[in-house]
């Protein structure tokens, strides 16, 4: 496992590990293979046998595994609740939002095994969750990124819900950004002009959920200068890396120094058109100078979301029997929810003042002393 750099208010400290190493995932057999040979997607670990104590199955994001980034962030919070508890597990990958729906079902009807939990990962679950959930008032679900509610708008009693602030480590990654760009700094492939007051925001599907990260990210870098512009780019796909190259190309072009994405694996576009530009690029869910290795040279930082700790402790909560139904948790700064991880080759790199800088912000944004907006119409 990499040595992690995270900025905290102490200040940048290695970390050796929270939930489990960062690097990229293990082997795990998709719902669609990349040669389309596995045709119903099930994988069976092996690890808790048959008579496994606690049975769970979870359902991807589009993208699938081997995006660096938000599904591999979340494999590996099951990863450490297999190594720690008596488990059988079996995931399914689609490749569209239409095949949510039959996905959960397939693991909520099935009685061999019949499943104790299961997991659904991303926010465009929530439509089919609320159907399935509604079907199997008798199967105990969670879902990341959403908090699915009836025509009562009241939350499914089987389905406790797991969700970050993203704009507080958003913002983190905008003061980052706001501070470099109006200075010169070169390091890796990269660097950034003084005269330029120009940043970049990539987001996947544009929903209330990645339009935080992108007010978080604006509020951040306007609050270093307000003549600083954020171009904005929703590609429409968290699956689509030369969508992400074609809008960050674009970026840099324009003027942009660094370009913040939260587009799952269409942001490796985003670095590549970084390594093509000579510019910067900040990476989202994992500490992508680690999972996408060969962009280490321009990738400055990531904005980690704990994924893996919702997933770890919606299965530690179910194999202790106190999972919580109906529920809510929301994860922040304040208890290592969202992080910004400085880059494992640029992150020695950056200027003391800027490190400093954005270690009181942390600090600020926990005490209360900064109000992030999670909303772009807000910034």
């Amino acid at each position: 496992m990499g040595r992690r750099q995270f900025i905290t208010a102490a200040g940048v400290t290695g970390i050796a590990g929270l939930a489990g190493c960062s690097g990229g995932p293990s082997s795990d057999t998709t719902a669609t293979d990349a040669d389309g040979d596995d045709s119903d997607g099930e994988e069976t670990d092996t690890d808790g046998g048959a008579n496994a104590a606690t049975n769970v199955g979870i359902v991807y994001a589009t993208g699938g595994l081997g995006d660096g980034s938000f599904n591999d962030q979340a494999q590996q919070g099951l990863q450490q609740a297999e190594s720690e508890f008596d488990l059988q597990t079996n995931s399914l990958q689609p490749q569209e939002v239409s095949e949510f729906g039959s996905l959960q079902q397939q693991f909520a009807s099935s009685t061999d095994p019949s499943y104790d939990l299961i997991s659904c990962i991303g926010f465009l679950q929530a439509d089919a969750l609320g159907e399935t959930a509604t079907q199997y008032p008798d199967k105990d679900f969670q879902i990341v990124d959403s908090v699915p509610t009836n025509d009562s708008d009241e939350q499914y009693d089987n389905v406790a819900s797991y969700t970050f602030r993203e704009h507080e480590g958003s913002y983190l990654a905008g003061t980052m950004a706001g501070l470099l760009t109006l200075n010169s700094f070169s390091a890796g492939a990269g660097e950034t002009q003084s005269d330029s007051t120009n940043l970049g925001f990539v987001g996947g599907v544009e929903s209330s959920l990645i339009q935080k990260f992108e007010a978080g990210f604006v509020a951040g870098a306007n609050a270093v200068n307000t003549d600083i512009d954020v171009q904005t780019n929703y590609t429409g796909s968290f699956n689509d890396p030369s969508a992400g190259r074609e809008a960050a190309s674009s970026m840099y072009s324009s003027g942009s120094d660094i370009v913040f994405h939260a587009s799952g694996n269409t942001g490796t576009g985003v670095f590549q058109a970084a390594q093509e530009a000579g510019k910067f690029a900040i990476g989202v869910d994992r500490d992508q100078s680690v999972t996408r290795e060969s962009y280490a040279d321009v990738i400055l930082a990531s904005m980690v979301k704990r994924v893996d700790t919702a997933v770890y402790s919606a299965v530690e909560a179910k194999v202790n029997d106190n999972f919580e139904t109906g529920s809510t948790t929301t994860l922040g700064l304040d208890d290592d929810g969202v992080e910004l991880v400085l880059g494992q080759q640029l992150g020695s790199e950056l200027p003391d003042n800027v490190v400093t800088e954005v270690e009181s912000t942390r600090q600020a944004i926990i005490d209360g002393e900064i109000d992030v907006p999670s909303d772009p119409s807000n910034v």
